[in-house]
């Protein structure tokens, strides 16, 4: 049974998402971390303290608006307004588009990770946000130096990869895979999520199912999204080792959604290869 996809619009503790560009009032709502003016008490001197609005207001000047932003919790006392955050931009122009191309960008203020920049795109009919894989450039930028400048130089180095984006995008719409070939992409898809896949709590075959008919394709960049959607976000019914009932989890972490993801469309695109 197909299911009624959700509203685009998502708002949670420490996470808000939009089908319209957020405002910065509603980013400091949800995401205060984003507006902290120092570094967590805990750095040393040498860390170089890289304002995330800074980077927002950059952005913006070049057409790029926010319309997905997530933080991370912290149990340590005072941590809280520094944890490490996503943002994921898109060009004003892209609103409008089946997919849009968008700059994801991650920080911290509490020395728990560099500055992170990469390329991905968003598929609005089922609001993936998928990451792009090793072949596009991941801009890490650490917190000494010239941070400012070498974040917004990152930028302008990951707009030059979204032809190589558009093409992948292509060459997986492109691409019809019989039954069997998308059981193979989806336990291939598993064992990126779990270690031990025969143990996992789901089949693999589970990754395959569609929320919304307009997924009732065969072509390579439907099937990625469908288990791309279906392992990131969770809810899959499955049985633990000890054979009870539980629900797969969404994958929360930004770390683990980032690495996930773009291992995801480095599948993807070995799969094309393959049937190239």
């Amino acid at each position: 049974m197909l299911r009624v996809q959700s509203s685009f619009d998502l708002k949670t503790k420490n996470q808000i998402q939009s089908a319209t560009p957020i405002s910065d009032e509603d980013l400091f709502k949800y995401c205060p971390s984003i507006f902290a003016t120092q570094a967590w008490d805990g750095c040393s001197e040498r860390y170089a303290f890289i304002p995330t609005s800074r980077i927002i207001h950059e952005l913006r000047k070049e057409g790029f608006q926010p319309f997905s932003a997530i933080q991370a919790n912290s149990r340590t006392e005072g941590k809280a307004e520094f944890t490490r955050h996503m943002l994921r931009f898109r060009h004003e122009s892209e609103i409008s588009s089946t997919e849009a191309k968008e700059i994801i960008y991650t920080n911290a203020h509490d020395k728990t990770s560099a500055s992170l920049m990469v390329g991905g795109v968003l598929r609005f009919v089922c609001n993936n946000g998928c990451v792009a894989g090793e072949n596009i450039q991941e801009i890490r930028i650490r917190h000494n130096g010239n941070v400012i400048d070498n974040v917004i130089e990152g930028s302008y180095r990951i707009l030059k990869d979204f032809e190589l984006i558009d093409s992948s995008m292509d060459i997986m719409k492109s691409i019809k895979l019989e039954t069997s070939e998308q059981r193979v992409f989806a336990e291939a898809a598993l064992s990126l999520k779990y270690d031990e896949p025969d143990k996992a709590p789901i089949h693999s075959h589970q990754l395959l199912d569609v929320k919304r008919r307009v997924d009732l394709k065969g072509d390579l960049w439907t099937i990625f999204n469908v288990v791309q959607e279906n392992l990131i976000r969770g809810g899959l019914a499955g049985r633990t080792a000890n054979n009870r009932r539980t629900t797969t989890r969404a994958v929360n972490s930004i770390s683990e959604n980032i690495k996930l993801n773009r291992a995801l469309w480095t599948l993807a695109e070995s799969m094309a290869a393959l049937k190239s």
